[in-house]
């Protein structure tokens, strides 16, 4: 199955941007946008993407600013989640109808402020290893990656760089690794290769204040149901944070063992939680 690529222009702090996405399935299927975490791509859900459309979805699989083929934003302090939901409410609106949610990590707070605003468009939302609090210790780490200024001598070298990093994706297959070092890459002036992303994303992180992300008010906000999806090992969503959102009525948590932050969600078995809850009725 080959996916369509598309652009589309956001305005954002007085001037016009370029949001990319990758698409798959039918294009008058069922819509459901899948948003990847802090240092990924839309091709991401490349497999989960293809798995949706071959059930006759339409799939939609955004770049987030200053990732992969979106543009990158003139002042680095824009790199911030409520600038990412203004951009993917452009796309939201040119759906202009019910959409199915599937967010990881950065992917997923985007998914919790759209759904926690008035008349949102969402139906069903998917939180993939993330929640209403992100422990200090665990942001810190994020952020310390964030920042590494990186260059390859060759595919091989940054490969290597993300089994690594993304050890906690979990037990992904070679071809899967390789997947993500092509749709990371980047390259450089010097030919070199570097990641895809503007190495900017880092100011934000520099700037913020140490402490634990909180987004127990975003998620009071959010009513709809929802899947929780958890890496047993974890360090993102831990164990009683995730418990105190499965308390709430319509929200199921799924733990996945031996993974940590965050399920790649190329697993046939991963998948098929996804496809179960969004096919679900009620």
């Amino acid at each position: 199955m080959t996916p369509r690529h598309h652009r589309l222009r956001y305005l954002l702090a007085g001037g016009f941007h370029g949001l990319a996405w990758t698409e798959w399935g039918p294009e008058d299927g069922a819509p459901v946008v899948c948003v990847h975490g802090v240092t990924r791509t839309g091709r991401d859900f490349d497999v989960l993407a293809a798995a949706l459309a071959e059930r006759g979805r339409r799939v939609l699989c955004p770049d987030l600013p200053g990732r992969g083929a979106s543009d990158r934003l003139p002042d680095p302090m824009l790199y911030i989640p409520p600038s990412y939901v203004v951009a993917l409410a452009h796309l939201l609106a040119r759906l202009d109808g019910e959409v199915d949610w599937v967010g990881t990590s950065l992917g997923g707070i985007c998914g919790m402020m759209v759904a926690a605003g008035a008349n949102h468009p969402l139906r069903r939302l998917v939180l993939n290893d993330i929640g209403s609090r992100v422990p200090a210790e665990a942001a810190a780490r994020i952020a310390a990656y964030v920042k590494l200024p990186l260059a390859f001598e060759d595919l091989g070298a940054l490969e290597a760089h993300l089994r690594v990093v993304h050890a906690p994706f979990g037990p992904l297959t070679d071809a899967e690794w390789r997947h993500l070092a092509e749709t990371s890459a980047r390259r450089l002036p010097d030919g070199r290769l570097g990641m895809h992303y503007d190495p900017a994303i880092a100011v934000p992180f520099e700037q913020a204040a140490t402490g634990p992300v909180d987004l127990a008010l975003v998620w009071s906000r959010v009513a709809l149901p929802t899947l929780v999806l958890r890496g047993a090992e974890s360090d993102i969503l831990d164990e009683e944070t995730a418990a105190e959102m499965a308390m709430r009525p319509g929200v199921r948590l799924e733990t996945l063992p031996g993974i940590g932050h965050a399920p790649a969600l190329t697993d046939p078995d991963q998948i098929a939680r996804v496809l179960r809850f969004l096919e679900a009725r009620g």
